[in-house]
């Protein structure tokens, strides 16, 4: 039995001009629903929350959208019906759609803001943004250094917060400074970055495609920590030109060690940081395999997070880094303790992702047009429904085309439409008023494969698209729902 969106189809060998489906498989991936341009998961996503949206990628920054999942409308075309008046036997199953209400296609959602903060600037035409989590660390710093500050210039009295506030915001502007560095870097090797955005824990640049090369991978992970460290250097030559125990003394101290932290943590070599990039660059260039390193460079850095853990308490707590034992009292240890616990999360949260990232990039050839088009039957715009159907079953397609009186396609069936007319309904509505006008972006080329494709659905997202020989000849439709699903099906399989 066939049918316009088969839940449990497994079939993916080609027919006729046309394709079966990619199986469904469980996990965040499946059952797309295109709202504007916010792609939503549906039916299949309870089981693998971890795993990303193949039309929402980042090289960085992974940030899957949750939504509660329910089924989306299936179609069967398992009879055939006519004009003759007589109500055809029952062919439909009606489900209900994902929570969000729009999902057949026609309505749209708001966008969550694609910055997450507050819009800072543009430079080099990337998005800044500063996360309002940056606020509270600006609070914190200006608090903690204020009352240094007090110890080191006693005489600055209550002014010494407003110096505390500049020295974190300077320290900051250090932070934006490291991430303009891979920024620039990555536009040089022609890479896309989405956005910087300055939070919690200093600041992250998402960049959303992989380098090429090992050595175009090392340069944009070593960057970062060397404009760390040449900023470093440079507060080192101003310290020279002023008093020490100055304001411009003891602030250019603070950024210089501030610069000097950041470059070292960075050059720790374990993913979710740049020392872990640069091991990975390394490891991809000795044994030729990129996931290699990835997977070698992510232990790494999950057995950071656990020697973070484990050793910054204990060396503060034995004054290696600062005041011996005794001038601990219970409060700072307790706040080095949450400390390094945030810090080895990060780590440990940020190593895992890269290894899911790692492992979707190394899927993604397998994602092919050709392979997960649908066989779609063509029909005039005054066509009956019921007709159309009854043609597609014929035919074994399980999609319909629109072609205007010279057989050009014109639109698309929606099969959410479909599915929303009653049977009895179908023998007088024409298909013309269920079906989407076709745009450019809308015309998706057979040959398209792997990211490729998905950046083509990301910059037109649709619930369907027509799929065409590189001759412009009609060889079927594509589903947002199939692509998810193939894709959530090759992320479950055994990691090669």
């Amino acid at each position: 039995m066939k049918s316009l969106a088969r839940e449990g189809d497994s079939e993916e060998g080609a027919t006729a001009r046309g394709a079966a489906s990619a199986s469904a498989a469980p996990g965040t991936g499946p059952g797309l629903v295109v709202m504007d341009k916010t792609l939503r998961p549906a039916t299949d996503s309870a089981r693998i929350p971890s795993t990303p949206s193949p039309l929402a990628l980042h090289d960085r920054s992974i940030t899957p959208r949750h939504h509660t999942p329910r089924p989306a409308p299936t179609v069967h075309l398992n009879h055939t019906e006519s004009t003759a008046g007589r109500n055809p036997p029952d062919s439909t199953e009606r489900r209900t759609p994902v929570a969000d209400t729009d999902e057949t296609g026609e309505r749209t959602a708001k966008r969550p803001g694609p910055g997450g903060g507050i819009l800072m600037g543009r430079p080099f035409g990337v998005p800044v943004y500063v996360s309002p989590s940056w606020f509270l660390v600006a609070a914190l710093i200006t608090w903690v250094f204020g009352d240094q500050l007090d110890r080191v210039l006693p005489d600055l009295g209550p002014a010494r917060y407003l110096v505390s506030l500049f020295f974190a915001v300077a320290f900051y502007a250090s932070v934006l400074v490291h991430e303009l560095a891979h920024t620039v870097a990555a536009l040089r090797f022609k890479l896309p970055v989405r956005r910087i955005q300055l939070q919690f824990f200093g600041g992250v640049s998402e960049i959303e495609k992989e380098s090429e090369t090992p050595g175009r991978e090392f340069v944009l992970a070593f960057v970062g920590p060397l404009l760390s460290l040449l900023l470093t250097g440079a507060f080192y030559l101003g310290m020279e030109l002023v008093d020490p125990a100055s304001v411009p003394g003891v602030l250019l101290a603070g950024l210089m060690i501030s610069n000097l932290l950041v470059a070292a943590f960075n050059l720790l070599p374990g993913l979710p940081l740049d020392g872990g990039r640069m091991l990975r660059a390394v490891i991809w260039g000795i044994t030729g395999k990129p996931m290699t390193g990835t997977v070698a460079a992510a232990w790494v850095g999950r057995a950071l997070a656990v020697a973070v853990l484990l050793g910054l308490p204990l060396i503060t707590h034995t004054g290696i880094l600062g005041p011996g034992t005794d001038d601990i009292g219970g409060m700072n240890t307790v706040m080095d303790a949450l400390l390094a616990a945030i810090l080895a999360a990060i780590i440990w949260t940020g190593a895992g992702n890269s290894l899911r990232m790692a492992r979707l990039r190394e899927h993604l050839p397998e994602l092919r047009a050709r392979t997960l088009t649908r066989r779609a039957v063509p029909v005039e715009n005054t066509t009956p429904l019921s007709e159309a159907l009854r043609r597609a079953v014929s035919a074994g397609a399980r999609a319909i085309v629109v072609v205007d009186g010279h057989g050009e396609p014109v639109s698309i069936v929606r099969e959410t439409a479909i599915a929303s007319v009653p049977e009895h309904r179908r023998p007088w509505v024409d298909v013309s008023t269920l079906a989407q006008d076709l745009t450019d972006g809308m015309k998706v080329s057979a040959e398209l494969t792997g990211e490729e494709l998905l950046d083509h659905l990301r910059a037109t997202p649709a619930t369907e698209y027509l799929v065409v020989e590189p001759g412009g000849e009609i060889y079927g439709v594509l589903s947002t729902l199939d692509v998810e699903r193939a894709f959530v099906k090759a992320m479950a399989r055994p990691q090669s």
